[in-house]
């Protein structure tokens, strides 16, 4: 069986990897995946919103609704000639699996496909549903994607009770890290107002960018909060800072910049919101200030899920998986608000994003395994 099992998720990967699914582009991933969960018995929905593709897939028709949740867009490869391999080629060496998307996050979707395979094989008669939810907008504006499937799914009151994302949650070794919650993501845009002039006569000009210094400082110098027991401290980062007009003797008229706050529950977006303006007040500038909410935070409190997750990962590793919120944003922030117990488990992140990304081939089978485990303890 574990032969068996080995061969069936590699692959899959690998026929995943070759298919060049950048974002919003899902190119074939999910009708891969429809045809092997129709063959189970699954009904599959694509759900389609401007040019995102989802799946919504489910067996069953009572509750519990154990969901696996993932991806099947990539991020872009960037400079292919960098890259050892192809990129969408899958390639195999000193036990790795290399391939854009081979731990973000298609060795998750081919281990939650087979685990579920190996699952039904053995347990055709388990309690409640399983369902799959898959979308090819988590690597880019996420807007017709999960959050759009989630909605659809609220609306015709069809709940899920408990959600694994395949997310690569791990950081050193497989398992090592369990998401359990997610901080906020608050992002401000900015546009500091001034008068143009020459640098020889400041009095007759105003200059965005001496305004704006003070302020910038006191945003940094401010300690936004120690974070809690569940989250760790709130960041304040500027991404972007723009001015000038390419003149060394022109003071500019206006200055624009990025910044974000990666946020724990010890504020709200409003609340933040309010201690931003206040600071720009108090300096008396002239601005404007525009915000995009990516996601609120969210903590999926102690219970079944995370018991049957642990004790997944701890008979796999022999070790206790470490249970954390930190990190980036993912899809849970629109999973979570439906009433959801949202845990995130997945291969090494190490390599995401980066050129020559790679996954381990044994944590690949091991995560299948996991995943198995998982559905075992919550459904039978």
């Amino acid at each position: 069986m574990a032969n068996e099992l080995s061969e069936a998720t590699i692959n899959l990967l690998c026929d995943l990897i070759r298919r060049r699914s950048v974002t919003p582009d899902d190119a074939g991933c999910q009708a891969l995946l429809n045809e092997r969960l129709t063959n189970l018995g699954f009904t599959c929905e694509t759900m389609q919103f401007n040019d995102v593709t989802n799946l919504w897939a489910r067996r069953g028709i009572s509750s519990p609704v154990l969901c696996f949740a993932g991806h099947t867009d990539v991020v872009p490869p960037g400079d292919e000639k960098q890259w050892t391999t192809d990129p969408f080629e899958p390639t195999f060496k000193d036990g790795l699996l290399y391939g854009r998307g081979s731990a973000d996050m298609k060795s998750g979707l081919a281990a939650m496909v087979v685990a579920i395979e190996e699952f039904i094989g053995s347990h055709p008669d388990y309690e409640g549903s399983i369902a799959l939810l898959i979308t090819s907008d988590e690597e880019g504006r996420a807007r017709d994607g999960t959050l759009k499937v989630i909605e659809a799914l609220t609306a015709r009151d069809e709940p899920i009770d408990w959600c694994v994302l395949g997310e690569p949650s791990s950081q050193n070794e497989l398992g090592d890290i369990v998401r359990v919650g997610r901080r906020g993501s608050l992002s401000g845009m900015l546009t500091v107002n001034g008068v143009q002039g020459h640098v020889a006569y400041p009095q007759l000009a105003s200059n965005p960018i001496r305004s704006f210094a003070p302020v910038l400082a006191e945003l940094h110098d401010i300690v936004w909060d120690d974070g809690n027991e569940f989250f760790p401290p709130t960041s304040f980062q500027v991404v972007d800072v723009r001015a000038g007009i390419g003149a060394p003797n022109v003071t500019p008229g206006e200055l624009s910049a990025r910044f974000n706050f990666r946020y724990s529950t010890e504020w709200t977006h409003d609340s933040l919101q309010e201690k931003v303006h206040a600071v720009f007040d108090a300096h008396q500038i002239d601005y404007e200030l525009n915000w995009h909410l990516s996601g609120k935070p969210f903590l999926t409190d102690p219970g079944k899920l995370i018991n049957a997750v642990s004790q997944a990962v701890t008979e796999h590793t022999g070790n206790a998986p470490e249970l954390s919120t930190g990190g980036g944003t993912s899809d849970g922030r629109f999973i979570s608000p439906a009433g959801v117990d949202v845990v995130e488990l997945g291969p090494v992140n190490a390599s995401i994003h980066k050129i020559d990304e790679h996954v381990k081939v044994e944590d690949v089978i091991t995560l299948t395994s996991m995943y198995r485990r998982i559905m075992e303890l919550m459904l039978l």
